[in-house]
Parts: structure tokens; C-alpha cells; sequence
């Protein structure tokens, strides 16, 4: 029989664009749906995927009350995704394990609270990052975007004795280290304003980690944070822990635009971060934020590397060891 299909309208969903063929790929037209933020899950949760449960395991409001808290660990410790298949799967399991209790001659209403948790789900299975407990030398908060939402990464480095060598760990992709060269490129450019000797980088050699170790990481929005690292390592400068960035940068410094600015954030937020460095063109996306997200953050918009490492480092004497005064980095501009 035959039929039409120039009147069928063809709807495919993934959760990763590259996986996708390119051939197949330029013929769609792409619509980008971000996550359900931590807010929005437990409201969704709340009111439908609660009540949905509860009637389909024979339980009524008077025999089971799940509390905001518990139901808040639920979404950040035992799922991890854009959606809320799996949350749902989570109440299913508390349902069913409330409902035994019934079975078995139970009279009095079942109250979820954070301690009961483990009873019914078994241990935590996911863990946020979250803000370090003092300002550290070589240690600056990264946002990423993953499948799933954002993520905090800390990135980690270290100086040794040497002869200039650089070792980058952590499963980093091509894009990722070539990120990492452009960055120890532009910081041995900064050397003077920087307050370094001019041959700082030929007598140590630097560790760049970016845990965890086992999980493959690539893109180049972490140009920012190499480079604040970087400097933070050779200046001897603490990073200030409350303070979080993302950006891919050139060899003159420049911070250009990157993706997954709505999920960096409320990764930033999650983990406890007050400042978040976002490079100057994505000042548009700060509108996709929520209300409720951007009162709690102060935003900077940067638009040159400076910018960040001035803002991200604990201030320190602005006069070197012969007296002479330092070159002041570029000043900072930021939206609440």
C-alpha cells in the first residue's frame, strides 16, 4: 500500500549530538531542551511523580509522606540525570518497600526523613563536588557539561624542579590539552605583570590533574581554569575557594564564548560556589538562569584572562622584592 511519508513529520531524541552521523544530522533541525534544574525535579516530583507512585501501590497520602529533604537526596545522591525516569524509579522503590510494611500489619503513617534513606535505597551512589575549606595554591574550581548537566571539576597542578616539562593527567581529550599548552603559552607571555622571572618556566616542571582520573574529559572550556591554575602554581597566590570559571581562551588572552552555561551554573550553585567567571560574550545566557539561582551568585563577565586570574587570586603585595611596583592585571566588571 502506498503512503506518503512527505506528510509524516519524523521526531528523534538523543542525549549527545555527536553520536549522531553527520550526514544524518545536517538534515534535522536540532532543538536543544536543557535538563530539569534541582528545583524543578523536586516540585515535578512533588506533585506528579509522588502522588503517581503512591496510588499505583495500593498507598494512600494517610500511609505514606516523603519530606523536601530526604526528596532532595533522593534527586542529588541516588540519580544523576537530565531527566526524572530514574527519580521516578527511586520513589517506585521506596513505595514498594512501604507498601510490604502495610502488608505486613503496619497501622501508622510511613514519614521519609534523610535517615531512613539508606533503609530503603542502600547507600548514597553519587556525590557533588563541593567548595574546598580554605583558599589553595594550584587548586581552581572548572565548570563542565555533561550528557547529564553540569559538573564542578577541581583542577589541580603542581611545580617541581626542572627543566620545563608539562605533564597533564586525568583522561584529558586532544581539545582539553591542547588548551592546557595554550594557556602555559599565554601565562609564560604574562611573566612581567605576573611578577615572575623571565626564565620561570625553564627551571620547573608542572602536574596538571583533573580528577577523576578514570572519567574521559575533552573540550576546550577549560582554558580559563589552566590558565588560573597556572598562575596561581608559579606566583605561590591561593585560589579563592568560592570562586568558579569557564571559558576557552587564545595565545593573546582573549576568553571567547562556550556552551552549557544554564547547567555550569547550577552545578556552581549545587556545589556551594558564591563567583562565577563566564566569559563576556555569553552574557546572554545569564537569562536562562533562574531567579532563584542568580541571587545567590554574584556573576563576572570576563573578557580577557586577566580578568579571572585577578579576580580568582588572593590579592597579594603589589610591590616586588626590589621595591619596584607590579603591573596591575585588567579590573574586573560583574552582574549580580
Amino acid at each position: 500500500m502506498a503512503f506518503d511519508l512527505s506528510k509524516v513529520m519524523f521526531i528523534a531524541t538523543a542525549n549527545s549530538l555527536h553520536l549522531i552521523p553527520p550526514a544524518l544530522l545536517d538534515r534535522m533541525e536540532v532543538l536543544e531542551l536543557s535538563g530539569y534544574t534541582e528545583e524543578e525535579k523536586l516540585e515535578i516530583a512533588r506533585r506528579y511523580l509522588i502522588p503517581k507512585q503512591i496510588s499505583q501501590h495500593g498507598l494512600t497520602n494517610s500511609k505514606l509522606y516523603i519530606d523536601k529533604g530526604p526528596l532532595k537526596s533522593v534527586i542529588g545522591h541516588y540519580t544523576r540525570e537530565a531527566g526524572l525516569r530514574n527519580l521516578e524509579r527511586e520513589i517506585g522503590t521506596i513505595c514498594r518497600k512501604v507498601a510490604r510494611k502495610f502488608a505486613q500489619g503496619r497501622r501508622r503513617r510511613v514519614r521519609i526523613q534523610d535517615k531512613h534513606l539508606s533503609d530503603y535505597l542502600g547507600p548514597q551512589r553519587f556525590r557533588h563536588e563541593s567548595v574546598e575549606e580554605t583558599h589553595e595554591v594550584g587548586v581552581v574550581a572548572g565548570l563542565a557539561w555533561t550528557p547529564v548537566g553540569g559538573d564542578v571539576l577541581f583542577v589541580e597542578a603542581s611545580a617541581m624542579p626542572g627543566n620545563g616539562k608539562m605533564k597533564l593527567t586525568g583522561q584529558m581529550g586532544d581539545v582539553m590539552k591542547e588548551s592546557a599548552e595554550a594557556a602555559m603559552t599565554y601565562v609564560r607571555s604574562r611573566w612581567q605583570q605576573l611578577g615572575l622571572e623571565q626564565s620561570f618556566a625553564e627551571s620547573q616542571d608542572l602536574h596538571i590533574h583533573v580528577p577523576a582520573g578514570a572519567v574521559p574529559k575533552d573540550g576546550p572550556s577549560a582554558g580559563i581554569t589552566m590558565a588560573t591554575v597556572m598562575a596561581s602554581v608559579f606566583t605561590g597566590r591561593p585560589v579563592r575557594r568560592d570562586v568558579a570559571m569557564t571559558g576557552e581562551i587564545t595565545l593573546r588572552g582573549k576568553v571567547l564564548p562556550i556552551g552549557g552555561v544554564r547547567d555550569k551554573v547550577l552545578a556552581a550553585h549545587r556545589a556551594g560556589i558564591k563567583t562565577v567567571i563566564l566569559p563576556g560574550d555569553n552574557r546572554k545566557d545569564a537569562e536562562e538562569i533562574p531567579d532563584t539561582v542568580r541571587k545567590d551568585l554574584k556573576l563576572v563577565f570576563a573578557d580577557h584572562v586577566d580578568e579571572a586570574i585577578d579576580l580568582a587570586l588572593v590579592k597579594a603585595n603589589r610591590r616586588s622584592t626590589n621595591g619596584a611596583a607590579k603591573p596591575a592585571l585588567m579590573p574586573v566588571t560583574s552582574v549580580n
